[in-house]
């Protein structure tokens, strides 16, 4: 018998959950008092379903007078997914559009053949009492016939998105189809995007329709088969397993 010097698992590893394939822990990159968590791509995973891109957007508090400032620059061939847990971005493009997102609402800007866009803190945000961001922001490659498809803009309000409520789960489905209920976001790539609120002691299931799959800890923690993971870790599942 040969030995080989190693640690046990703890919990919170991969290794002591089957079901989980990675656990990922975003970088950190500070951009003039506002914070920035990049969780994709990351070194051993570069996509997960279309979303090639993953960044966490604070929670960030601005001072008086400050806020957001990411000037003008060009997209193509994918499309940005914005969704808010806190704050509000004003989004403005080369197609003419000026909307403002706030907290349970999406913005979906499919950029195919090429388009410029800035997101700030408006005038009127900036002089607020709460001046706080926190949001996710998901980059999503187009298939390769739509890459330069002509560039558009779809804003979903909070009321628009499906809401999932009962055995202390609450559900916004954001894209896709789970739980009985459809999103009506149009991505030609199936995929499947959500936010979830649970309870203590509640369980959310989560099938094996998609075969690429993770969760990303918001806030509190979670247990998976026994195993504790907290804040700032995106869990990748195996395919096929039935979680």
């Amino acid at each position: 018998m040969s030995h080989l010097p190693s640690d046990d698992p703890h919990p919170g590893d991969a290794r002591a959950c089957a079901a989980i394939e990675q656990v990922i822990v975003p970088r950190v990159s500070d951009l003039g008092g506002f914070e920035v968590r990049r969780a994709l791509p990351s070194i051993g995973r570069k996509t997960i379903g279309p979303f090639v891109f993953f960044d966490q957007m604070g929670p960030s508090e601005f001072l008086l007078g400050q806020g957001l400032d990411v000037r003008p620059h060009p997209h193509i061939g994918l499309s940005t997914v914005t969704y808010l847990f806190d704050g509000a971005i004003r989004h403005r493009d080369s197609l003419g559009v000026v909307k403002d997102i706030t907290p349970g609402a999406l913005n979906l800007m499919t950029a195919g053949r090429g388009v410029v866009h800035s997101e700030r803190t408006s005038p009127e945000a900036r002089q607020a009492e709460t001046r706080r961001l926190f949001g996710i922001q998901l980059w999503a490659a187009l298939p390769a016939a739509l890459e330069e498809t002509d560039p558009a803009f779809i804003h979903h309000t909070e009321a628009e998105l499906p809401r999932i409520l009962g055995e202390g789960k609450r559900v916004r489905l954001i894209m896709g189809s789970a739980y009985g209920e459809e999103s009506p976001v149009q991505f030609p790539h199936p995929a499947l995007y959500a936010e979830a609120l649970l309870a203590p002691g509640a369980i959310l299931p989560l099938d094996d329709e998609y075969p690429e799959r993770a969760i990303y800890i918001v806030s509190g923690e979670i247990d998976i088969a026994g195993d504790v993971f907290r804040p700032g870790q995106l869990l990748v599942f195996k395919p096929s397993d039935r979680i």
